[in-house]
């Protein structure tokens, strides 16, 4: 009996460890690291590049993941949403996962530094102290603008991306990484908003649970509008083509336009179209930056 549930217990483990990176979340984030490399290239870079940066970021950002688990079990056990983590239920201990989010992370440093430079390690492992320390640690308990200074983490693989190909840091990749930090307050408040009892309940100070709708609508609006203007000041210094130019105007506008619906009725249902277009929005936007160089190059 013990032995034909062995192989359940094991695929039950990966599975655990597999859960504990949010693989959801890590492909968002490699959406925004690829296509500045081809805007910083000014072309196609060398797949080996990319390679490299990808899956050193991947861990990375499963490493931090792995991490931001590990230090919101408790919460993670009041909530919903998050009840069924692994570790909640108890499918990776505490102790297995802090050990695999530091070697996650050793790893993914090593690779950036060997596969493309110091410079891109060094941001991704910013990127990561910055999530555990101030994110988690810090501000995810204690105020209600936790995710807008947090979100400069979920931002920072804009620069990794940027800084394997150059090994510097231009006024186009902090535009690009600004467009993704006030991406991320609307697009979480938005999910926060389908989700606010679970917060009420764990006693995590998002913004949609403790304050009032006109103030949550105001300022996902306000991040929105300036995430529309940052898209288009990037066309301008980045010197982008039509197809850019296009989805910048386009995508901004379906963007805004569901900002609309929220304003007419805030609900779940309506919030959950808000975060299912922004993350629509923010992948289009970025696959037309690198759309638009492979286009130019090829005139």
């Amino acid at each position: 009996m013990l032995a034909a549930l062995r192989p359940t217990l094991r695929g039950s483990t990966l599975r655990g460890y597999v859960a504990l990176t949010k693989p959801r979340i890590i492909e968002l984030l490699l959406v925004t690291t690829v296509p500045p490399m081809f805007v910083a290239e000014r072309g196609v870079p060398s797949v080996a590049l990319m390679l490299f940066t990808v899956v050193g970021g991947t861990l990375s950002a499963a490493g931090a993941n792995t991490f931001n688990m590990y230090i919101d079990r408790d919460i993670d056990a009041t909530m919903a949403r998050t009840a069924h983590r692994p570790l909640v239920v108890g499918t990776v201990t505490p102790r297995a996962a802090l050990i695999y989010g530091v070697v996650l992370e050793a790893a993914a440093f090593g690779i950036l530094w060997w596969g493309a430079n110091l410079l891109a390690a060094l941001l991704a492992l910013a990127a990561c102290l910055f999530y555990v320390f101030v994110y988690t640690l810090w501000l995810k308990r204690s105020s209600a603008q936790n995710i807008v200074i947090g979100g400069a983490a979920g931002a920072a693989p804009v620069l990794v991306g940027w800084a394997a190909v150059t090994g510097t840091l231009s006024l186009e990749a902090w535009i690009a990484f600004a467009i993704v930090f006030f991406w991320t307050p609307p697009h979480f408040w938005a999910l926060a908003i389908r989700y606010a009892d679970d917060y009420d309940t764990a006693e995590v100070p998002m913004l949609p649970s403790v304050a009032s709708e006109r103030s949550v609508l105001v300022q996902m609006t306000l991040h929105t509008l300036a995430v529309i203007a940052l898209s288009l000041w990037f066309a301008v210094a980045a010197d982008a083509g039509g197809l850019y130019w296009a989805v910048a105007l386009a995508g901004g506008a379906a963007f805004g336009w569901q900002l609309v619906t929220l304003w007419r009725a805030l609900t779940p249902q309506t919030a959950m179209r808000v975060f299912h277009t922004s993350i629509a929005y923010l992948g289009l936007l970025f696959a037309a930056m690198a759309v638009d160089v492979v286009v130019r190059l090829s005139w």
